[in-house]
């Protein structure tokens, strides 16, 4: 049994799903299929119940989920207990943050020529959990948390983009409302993968006499932009403006739609000269 087991393990109970597990995990459906079935070897019991439509738990994995959890928040408090007393600092986001994060990290890096400050690739969920567990001294979102022991801090907002095929009919306007775009079909990922996007979209479109025509979820395993190409009769939205071929960004008359982006903390953390100064650079990057 190992450790990545039983996190591929929590994931796939969570997401009662092994796409969307895998795709949490940064692995592929086939990897962490086969990475279930060696646990399940090594503990001689089926743990989930297969299907073409569903993932169902066992009763077996009832027990062995609370376990499991436990094991991962002790491998992060190791982490925690053991990492070097010197100026260091992690920073876990995601891709979409590296290039304001890289920006905020170099300045600090001036002003504290001896710190070492790591920037980590987590989902969100994971990001999370690892500023609780103490394995990170701080995370990056958009929106918010509720969580005790957890602070948030306001970094800055962010305007969202929208998308098209440069075959979109709207394609190469200066200008759209919402009210153009709702004649077309809105591409997102499931509500429950992205409720802060529906949110957004929902507090839009609330004053408008009708509300966007939303087209079918967008798979886990595929992109947004890809998804746009198929279907040139549609748009989406982007958290960030990445120029790509064939893909086409519109410019929203009136207001943007913006999304918050926090820095989650914990709340008794010591708050260092480094931790300071990089949240200073995040705020004014």
């Amino acid at each position: 049994m190992e450790l990545r087991q039983l996190a591929y393990f929590v994931a796939v109970c969570e997401e009662l799903s092994f796409s969307r597990a895998a795709n949490r995990c940064y692995i592929s459906q086939s990897a962490i299929s086969h990475q279930i079935a060696r646990l399940e070897r090594d503990l001689g019991i089926p743990l989930f119940e297969r299907s073409t439509r569903s993932v169902v738990p066992t009763d077996a994995t009832t027990r062995l989920l609370p376990l499991a959890k436990q094991m991962l928040s002790l491998e992060s408090a190791i982490r925690a207990a053991v990492r070097a007393s010197g100026p260091r600092i992690r920073l876990a986001a995601n891709m979409s943050f590296a290039t304001r994060s890289l920006s905020a990290i170099a300045g600090a890096r001036e002003a504290h020529p001896g710190a070492e400050i790591e920037f980590v690739i987590k989902p969100f969920r994971q990001r999370i959990q690892a500023v609780a567990d103490g394995d990170c001294d701080l995370a990056l979102i958009r929106g918010s948390v509720d969580q005790p022991g957890l602070a948030v801090e306001k970094l800055w907002v962010e305007d969202l983009v929208i998308a098209t095929s440069t075959a979109h009919p709207l394609a190469g306007r200066d200008n759209v409302t919402l009210s153009e775009l709702s004649a077309y079909p809105l591409l997102l990922p499931p509500e429950s993968d992205q409720v802060l996007l529906h949110n957004v979209v929902r507090a839009a479109f609330a004053d408008l006499p009708t509300g966007p025509a939303y087209g079918p979820p967008i798979p886990l395993d595929h992109t947004a932009t890809m998804e746009l190409i198929n279907r040139p009769d549609a748009w989406t939205i982007l958290y960030a403006d990445s120029p790509t071929e064939g893909i086409a960004t519109l410019r929203l008359s009136g207001n943007p739609l913006r999304v918050p982006v926090s820095a989650v903390l914990r709340a008794d953390a010591r708050r260092s000269p480094i931790l300071d100064t990089l949240l200073a650079a995040l705020h004014s990057s």
